[in-house]
């Protein structure tokens, strides 16, 4: 999704800073082509590696941003993770990772580009949620609480921005077919034991939504890209679902 969101941004003519554990830099080999597609709207862009659960990588990343596309109009908080465990059992250690990356690290990223916005009297604000936020999901008590925290966050900094010119929302999509979900599947297909094709299980996915189908990246690069123009002025403090409508 983070990659959709930037190309789709950077066709609507933004510059784009991405971050990410995975990435090392600019030219970083083991993602030529994404940077490759990222670029080829001839748009300024900037890779460096992001931990959002570490402060000082923080730090270097907004620095490096700043002085290579300059000033943050635009925040898209699109890292998250997932491991499902029950709540009985839950380790301490896997509860406070996803929270730390999925909320704590949202807050941070907020906190360290919002005064930039405030000054500006522009800004947007876009939140990757889940329909985790307010549907939950079995032996997923990390996940479901750290969206459900989002959307809190959500709202706070809708409030604290809405004198400044700027705008923070949630886009909460449910299944969303990525990396991310297939390795979901996977997990679930060997945890259930019963003989079950990863291929089937993607089809039961899509079989269960309303429109017979799951919901593609660009879907929601498309939601994120409106949600970041001028247009949307009065759109703010909003939990977006992209469901297809889907509960889940």
């Amino acid at each position: 999704m983070g990659l959709a969101i930037a190309t789709a941004l950077t066709r609507a003519g933004a510059a784009v800073a991405v971050g990410s554990r995975s990435v090392t830099g600019n030219e970083d080999t083991r993602y030529a082509a994404e940077l490759d597609q990222l670029r080829a709207a001839g748009r300024p862009v900037h890779a460096a590696p992001l931990d959002v659960t570490d402060q000082a990588s923080i730090d270097a990343f907004v620095a490096g941003a700043e002085q290579a596309v300059g000033r943050a109009d635009i925040l898209v908080n699109a890292a998250g993770m997932t491991r499902e465990q029950p709540v009985c059992g839950h380790s301490d250690a896997v509860w406070n990772d996803i929270l730390d990356t999925n909320l704590t690290g949202a807050f941070r990223m907020t906190r360290a580009l919002l005064p930039t916005m405030i000054e500006n009297r522009f800004g947007r604000i876009v939140n990757i949620g889940s329909t985790a936020a307010t549907v939950g999901w079995a032996d997923n008590p990390a996940y479901c609480a750290s969206k459900a925290g989002l959307l809190g966050l959500t709202r706070c900094v809708a409030l604290e921005g809405a004198a400044h010119g700027v705008n923070c929302v949630m886009v909460s999509p449910t299944w969303v077919e990525t990396d991310l979900m297939r390795r979901d599947v996977e997990e679930i297909v060997e945890r259930e034991g019963k003989g079950r094709s990863f291929d089937q299980a993607m089809s039961d996915i899509a079989e269960e939504n309303p429109q017979k189908r799951i919901i593609q990246p660009q879907e929601i690069a498309d939601v994120v890209t409106f949600l970041c123009g001028d247009a949307p002025r009065g759109l703010t403090m909003e939990n977006i679902q992209v469901t297809g409508g889907a509960l889940w």
